[in-house]
């Protein structure tokens, strides 16, 4: 085989070829021109040998990376170098390649051969790993073989990059292991069941990035905050990889500690942004807090940054609860507000982080519409609308956000089942004749809901304290209420004044100070809050006896 023939087509020859002279030798600068040193230089590269006078196969044979050459159609082994035998073995020469070559057919190189011949154009496949573990980066670069009658052949080089591949296998790995490392520190600091409020029916699902994203730092959340009452949340911090699921842990607890506090929803925002600002001033988060109170039949929330609630209703038109909406938190310097927005029977809310809406290629509020017309279709349970949601949204497995999804529904209870949700409501006027009229109120309503005798005995006497209570402590205008669902009896009592009841141990000649004491003894919780536009509203609840 005549190498000269075809070593002009290797890569970078042509270059070099270019840069000499057609035939005849070019006279040095004269000394004035051109530096001595420079001078030199030139006169030396002229003593040295033209390529084409280079012995080419003593050339490539002591190349350290594998070269091969195949000619003609069926690609026949014309040459290999010293580097590939060693590698490979001894290969025949003049066998097509898919027997000479077994390794290349192997990880499917020979298909390439075709395309490199058939184009007369280099290809250039990275990182294969070929028989024997090493992993290799082969070019295919086409060249002439005129001195045959098959014509045409492949030069193919392939440089070992197995300390690249190995390297690049092992930050993959380690990659690997940091985002299950987030992903497992995310689901654990997410509730792994979430509570069960008497007159709301809730799911959720969070979704973490694909293989290629860090895990983010959404979360979301339901708190049973006693009377009936229920907080629903949704958050999502910035930034990516542990750092943010730890600080989401971090809020969320927080979230759930300012819960029990019973404030509104912007007081808790509030109180959370200065915790965000301590936790780490550079991280900022974005978080909507909601109270749903059965009695009311609204959603009050408030917004930190996040993107708004939807709300369908019965008739399955969807609100959005856009305002009003203040700075992230760990911005500082804001006052939130509350806001509402009706949930009535028969409506589902959706709340979610910018995962399920956001796109690259597409306005933020284009998704949110797109939410709100899935929304507008999906009925079903919260968990079926849930999914729903999600599918509509295209997320995948291999998503590149993080996504959290909360659906929550306030059932209209028919038939039967109405039965097992009742409310009844006294407006306290008068003065000491308020107490027996309040508890007769509560003798009655009770019966009437038949309940036993000793959850009757106990629902009369927590309102009769609860209600002698407002009247020594609290002002106009006063109101019992008594709630029974499917779970729980509730004895809760309003007044114009915003003093919150303590208990305290009363001392033996007191003569006042029981009541609460007494309260929180009989009753399975108690608690009491501020309610809007001044005064307070102190309740209790007892557990109903499950039937059989």
């Amino acid at each position: 085989m005549n190498f000269t023939r075809w070593s002009a087509r290797l890569p970078g020859t042509q270059r070099r070829a270019a840069a000499r002279t057609e035939d005849a030798p070019t006279a040095l600068p004269s000394e004035g021109s051109v530096p001595a040193a420079r001078a030199e230089r030139l006169s030396d590269a002229a003593l040295l040998p033209v390529v084409d006078e280079l012995p080419v196969r003593e050339v490539l044979d002591r190349i350290p990376a594998l070269v091969a050459l195949v000619q003609g159609p069926d690609h026949r082994l014309a040459y290999v170098n010293d580097a590939y035998v060693a590698a490979f073995g001894v290969r025949p020469a003049g066998e097509p390649a898919r027997v000479a070559l077994p390794e290349l057919a192997e990880i499917g190189l020979l298909p390439l051969l075709d395309q490199v011949l058939r184009s007369s154009k280099p290809r250039t496949v990275k990182s294969r790993k070929a028989p024997g573990g090493r992993s290799y980066t082969f070019t295919c670069t086409p060249v002439e073989v005129s001195a045959t009658p098959e014509g045409g052949g492949v030069l193919i080089f392939a440089a070992d990059v197995t300390d690249h591949a190995e390297a690049a296998e092992r930050l993959r790995a380690s990659e690997r292991r940091q985002r299950e490392t987030a992903v497992t520190l995310q689901r654990s600091l997410l509730p792994q069941e979430l509570e069960e409020p008497d007159d709301l029916r809730v799911a959720a699902t969070y979704h973490p990035g694909g293989t290629e994203a860090a895990v983010g730092g959404d979360w979301y959340d339901v708190i049973t905050l006693g009377g009936g009452r229920t907080a629903l949340v949704i958050g999502d911090v910035m930034g990516r990889g542990v750092r943010a699921a730890a600080v989401m842990g971090q809020l969320r607890t927080a979230v759930r500690a300012y819960a029990r506090l019973d404030l509104p929803p912007h007081e808790v925002l509030q109180l959370l942004d200065g915790l965000a600002m301590e936790i780490d001033a550079n991280q900022i988060a974005t978080c909507a807090y909601a109270v749903h109170d059965p009695n009311e039949g609204r959603l009050v929330y408030a917004s930190a940054g996040h993107l708004p609630i939807l709300v369908r209703d019965e008739s399955g038109t969807v609100l959005r609860a856009d305002e009003p909406t203040g700075p992230p938190l760990g911005t500082g310097g804001w006052m939130h507000a509350s806001g509402s927005i009706p949930l009535g029977p028969g409506s589902t809310a959706v709340l979610y982080t910018d995962g399920l809406v956001e796109r690259r290629d597409a306005d933020l509020d284009e998704g949110i519409a797109s939410l709100e017309r899935a929304l507008a279709g999906a009925t079903g349970t919260p968990q079926v609308v849930c999914d729903r949601l999600v599918r509509s949204a295209g997320v995948t497995a291999d998503h590149d956000d993080d996504v959290a999804v909360l659906v929550l529904q306030h059932p209209a209870r028919t038939g039967p089942d109405s039965e097992l949700f009742r409310n009844a409501a006294l407006e306290l006027l008068g003065g000491v004749e308020a107490a027996p009229r309040a508890r007769a109120f509560a003798s009655g309503v009770l019966t009437s809901w038949r309940f036993p005798t000793d959850l009757h005995d106990l629902g009369v006497l927590a309102a009769s304290e609860l209600v002698a209570n407002s009247l020594q402590h609290g002002t106009p205008p006063m109101r019992l209420r008594l709630r029974r669902t499917d779970r729980r009896l509730i004895v809760e009592v309003t007044d114009g004044d915003d003093h919150l009841p303590r208990r305290r141990r009363a001392e033996p000649a007191d003569e006042s100070g029981r009541g609460i004491a007494i309260v929180a003894t009989i009753a399975s919780n108690w608690g009491s809050r501020r309610t809007p536009g001044g005064g307070k509203a102190v309740w209790c609840e007892f557990a109903l006896p499950r039937t059989t």
